[in-house]
C-alpha cells in the first residue's frame, strides 16, 4: 500500500536531486513531507510499484516524469491575489509604460505570467488591462507553467463557484458567462492569453517584455537557481520594464541588475537602461 511506503533518507536524496535537476525546486528537511506525500499519491494509482521501481520508470519515461514533476509543484492561487500589486499595475506601471511606449510609436504592452498555475493571475491581468486601456492600445499575455494539468485548466477558462472569490462584481458580469457549475471566461479575454508549457530552468525565448509576473515561485528555489531564473527574466525584458515577485520574496543580496522600486501601493523591481 502507498500509505505504508516510508521514504528513507537515501530515497529522499535521490528523488530530491531529480526534482532539483529537472525544475529547480529545492526540497529540504523542512518540506520533505510534501515530497513524500506527493510520491504516495502517485504510487497509490500504480499498485505494486515501489519507490525503487518508480524511480527507474521516471528516469526513462519522460511523460511519467512530467506527470511526477507536475504532482510535486504547489499550485495555490486565486483571482487578484495581492490586490496591492494590481493597484500598482493600474495606477503606476501602466501609465508609465504608456508614456514610454507612446514616445516610441508602440501601442502594445507585452506581459509574461510565469508560473501561472491554473490561470487566475493572467486572467486577472487581462481583465484589468481590458478595462483601463483606451484605443488604440493592445496587450499580449503569455502564461506559462510547468504543470500541464494547470495549463489545461487555464486554457479551458472554467472556474467553479468557489474559485471566483476576489473578482469584482463588475468584472464578473463583464468578462465571464454564467454556466452550469460555475463561470466561463469570455472568448475575447481568452484570446488575449497564450498558455504555454515552460520550465523556468530554461530560456523562454521571449524578448522585449514590458512586464513579468513571477509571484510565489522563486521561493521554492535555492539561491543559485533563483539568480539564474531572475537574470533570465532580465534578458527577456525590454529596456524599460517591470518585475513583480511574491510579497514574501526578495532580490536583496542577489547578483542582479534589477532596481528596487517602491510605489504608493507596493514594492517591485524594474529594468531601467
Amino acid at each position: 500500500m502507498a500509505d505504508e511506503i516510508v521514504l528513507t533518507d537515501a530515497d529522499f536524496d535521490r528523488y530530491r536531486d531529480l526534482v532539483y535537476k529537472e525544475c529547480g525546486i529545492n526540497f529540504t528537511d523542512t518540506n520533505r513531507s510534501i515530497l513524500e506525500g506527493r510520491l504516495k499519491e502517485r504510487l497509490r494509482s500504480k499498485p505494486g510499484t515501489t519507490l525503487a521501481s518508480y524511480f527507474s520508470v521516471i528516469s526513462k519515461d519522460k511523460e511519467e516524469l512530467k506527470a511526477f514533476i507536475d504532482s510535486v509543484t504547489t499550485n495555490l492561487t486565486r483571482f487578484f491575489r495581492n490586490q496591492a500589486h494590481f493597484d500598482a499595475l493600474e495606477r503606476h506601471i501602466i501609465p508609465e509604460l504608456m508614456r514610454i511606449k507612446k514616445a516610441s510609436g508602440s501601442f502594445t504592452i507585452k506581459i509574461w505570467s510565469a508560473g501561472c498555475s491554473t490561470g487566475e493571475e493572467p486572467y486577472s491581468i487581462a481583465m484589468l488591462l481590458s478595462n483601463i486601456l483606451p484605443q488604440p492600445w493592445k496587450f499580449e499575455i503569455v502564461a506559462s507553467d510547468i504543470s500541464l494539468k494547470c495549463l489545461m485548466t487555464g486554457k479551458e477558462g472554467f472556474y467553479s463557484e468557489n474559485r471566483i472569490e476576489g473578482i469584482p462584481d463588475n468584472y464578473l458580469k463583464k468578462y465571464f458567462d454564467k454556466v452550469a457549475g460555475g463561470y466561463k471566461v469570455k472568448a475575447d479575454i481568452m484570446s488575449k492569453i497564450r498558455f504555454d508549457y515552460h520550465n523556468l530552468q530554461n530560456d523562454s525565448g521571449q524578448r522585449n517584455l514590458d512586464i513579468v509576473f513571477c509571484r510565489n515561485v522563486i521561493i521554492y528555489f535555492d539561491e543559485v537557481t533563483q539568480a539564474r531564473v531572475v537574470n533570465r527574466f532580465w534578458d527577456s525584458m525590454a529596456s524599460k520594464a517591470f518585475l513583480f515577485i511574491g510579497h514574501s520574496e526578495s532580490l536583496f543580496g542577489m547578483d542582479t541588475k534589477f532596481e528596487f522600486l517602491k510605489t504608493e501601493w507596493t514594492t517591485l523591481y524594474r529594468k531601467w537602461i
